[in-house]
């Protein structure tokens, strides 16, 4: 991921952000983020959807991890998780056949619960 100047602060552009590789507690890649989920009234970023598994983006699985979860490792140029993948595998997903309702608050709770996360 080449950082452009502009984006060497704090910031970074969501485009930037999609695609970047999340590295487990091991420090070993376990998926890459396929898009971020903004809350639309505050503007602050709730989730990051983990796409894990499967070959070449098919058969992947879609893990929504709380945004909180993630810290960014210049080292590493991702993010990292304290999560493994023994855990994401036991974790609320959702298949490239169905839909992730984030409107309902029970999946919500469900993921918030799962990671020990406040949102």
């Amino acid at each position: 991921m080449v950082t452009e100047v502009r984006e060497q602060g704090n910031l970074i552009g969501s485009d930037k952000v999609e695609g970047t590789a999340v590295y487990g507690a091991d420090r070993t890649k376990i998926g890459s983020i396929e898009r971020v989920m903004i809350d639309k009234q505050s503007g602050r970023v709730s989730y990051a959807v983990l796409s894990f598994g499967g070959f070449l983006g098919i058969g992947d699985d879609h893990y929504p991890l709380p945004w909180q979860t993630l810290k960014y490792d210049t080292s590493l140029g991702g993010y990292i998780t304290g999560v493994t993948e023994a855990q994401l595998k036991g974790a609320p997903k959702y298949g490239n056949d169905n839909a992730w309702n984030w409107g309902d608050a029970t999946r919500t709770r469900a993921v918030n619960d799962y990671y020990g996360s406040a949102i």
